[in-house]
């Protein structure tokens, strides 16, 4: 996996290949501002450095399209990588191709998924470039995907390692949880259930912030093989407001680059894949996000107001947060939570399910994994291979005989997980009272909240 670790800012054109797309919103009334209120400096909790979580990213053809869309990153593939026109030309026509044959509708049904796309992608670029120049255009895309405006302490904290609780007012965003939280003060006030990015177009890592929340979004299709295969849209044709083609839906919020938290999905879409590189939410979660947003940027957005937008549909309005709301994509598949291990499916195949960032995660919690019994370290490590979705065959621990008074007995593995299970939950005495918060408030998806004490 090392040779993943510098492909770190495909990510980028996730983004940019997908309906999640930020484009210029034009002011049509004044703006409603939301004053700003100090917050807390963020500080980092011990916990450790999960390299592949926070490092790793997907790479995949919808990635390197949608790079190629952009005119200016071309350019500079022509003047800075001294790719020619017919090199540059090649790497269109093989992305645009192998984008095409991606289907949404089964996306992650097959394990290994996202590894394979990663390879494939890498290893036609190097035939059509060579491994020098394959390796200059990640460090390009690096160089443009680091253009975030996070402050210093900011990225501090994103890369403090795994279950990190922050200190101070953010949102956090787990993909393989499905799950997104906010937090103010450092207390955990609210959760959504959210739909992540497919794995040909899987959601970024690292630290955003929310500047403003847009209400009645229009949207711009890209040029991308998805955008055709779409009823009554044309690429490059602006989707008005209020349209029911507008994936957006009522509300987006761009985080960062060209990033999203939008609106618009099925509650069926939600804790699953859903988006193009996005974090998806229903239409009453997006507006009780709303709300929560803007009170953590320190103002108020009331349900009056927002009913008012709601009725002017095809009008855009902007309410901009003076106090900008940090918010971290994480992915992390291994977290001590509320007193239980949560291990989830590595969906995008980052191979994080490994008994190194196991025994990370445990000795941050003041657990060591040797000093486990010897059926609670062979049950996890049977949990991490179910959940690892790559040689699972090879990884789930062997059954070992344990010696009891009279006769000898060995442990029954745990019957492997079902297609559709996306986690596996252990409780351990041990981290009693220890890890990141359960849920608070939970959203699922129809709008209404369920805490979880």
């Amino acid at each position: 996996m090392k040779r993943y670790l510098v492909l770190a800012v495909f990510m980028l054109a996730v983004i940019l290949a997908a309906g999640c797309v930020v484009e210029p919103t034009k002011q049509t009334n004044s703006n409603a501002n939301v004053a700003a209120s100090p917050t807390s400096s963020p500080s980092a909790s011990p916990t450790p450095t999960n390299d592949k979580a926070t490092k790793a990213q997907p790479v995949t053809f919808p990635v390197l399209d949608a790079f190629l869309n952009d005119k200016s990153f071309t350019d500079l593939l022509s003047s800075r990588l001294q790719l020619t026109s017919d090199q540059i030309t090649k790497l269109k026509d093989t992305a645009r191709a192998e984008t095409i044959k991606l289907s949404e509708t089964n996306a992650g049904a097959a394990p290994g998924e996202g590894a394979s796309a990663r390879s494939t992608a890498r290893e036609k670029i190097q035939e059509l470039i060579g491994d020098e120049k394959t390796r200059q255009l990640e460090a390009l895309i690096a160089e443009r995907w680091g253009g975030d405006d996070a402050g210093a302490a900011d990225k501090a904290l994103a890369q403090t390692g795994s279950n990190n609780v922050p200190a101070d007012s953010r949102v956090v965003v787990n993909a393989p949880a499905y799950r997104m939280d906010v937090f103010e003060a450092g207390k955990l006030i609210k959760s959504y259930k959210i739909g992540i990015g497919y794995p040909q177009f899987p959601l970024p890592t690292g630290l955003r912030k929310a500047r403003v929340i847009i209400f009645n979004p229009t949207w711009t299709p890209p040029d991308e093989p998805w955008v055709a295969k779409m009823k009554n849209v044309s690429v490059g044709e602006k989707v008005e407001a209020g349209s029911k083609f507008n994936p957006l839906g009522p509300v987006k919020i761009p985080i960062g680059g060209p990033s999203l938290i939008h609106g618009g999905k099925p509650v069926a879409k939600i804790g699953t894949f859903a988006s193009h590189g996005c974090v998806g939410l229903t239409t009453p979660q997006v507006h009780d996000f709303a709300k929560v947003l803007a009170q953590l940027g320190g103002g108020q957005l009331t349900d009056a107001d927002i009913a008012a937008y709601e009725r002017n549909k095809t009008e855009t309005k902007e309410v901009k947060l003076t106090n900008a709301v940090p918010v971290e994509l994480r992915y992390e598949t291994i977290v001590v939570e509320d007193g239980k291990l949560h291990i989830y499916r590595d969906v995008y195949d980052q191979e994080t399910n490994t008994e190194e960032n196991l025994k990370a995660v445990l000795e941050a919690n003041g657990v060591r994994f040797e000093d486990l019994g010897e059926d609670v370290r062979a049950q996890i490590l049977d949990a991490l291979a179910e959940m690892a979705d790559y040689n699972l065959a090879d990884k789930r621990a062997t059954p070992t005989p344990s010696v009891s008074p009279g006769k000898a007995t060995v442990r029954k593995p745990l019957p492997r997980a079902t297609k559709n299970q996306k986690e596996i939950v252990i409780e351990i005495v041990a981290l009693q009272g220890k890890g990141y918060p359960a849920p608070v408030d939970l959203d699922t998806g129809g709008g209404k909240g369920k805490s979880k004490k």
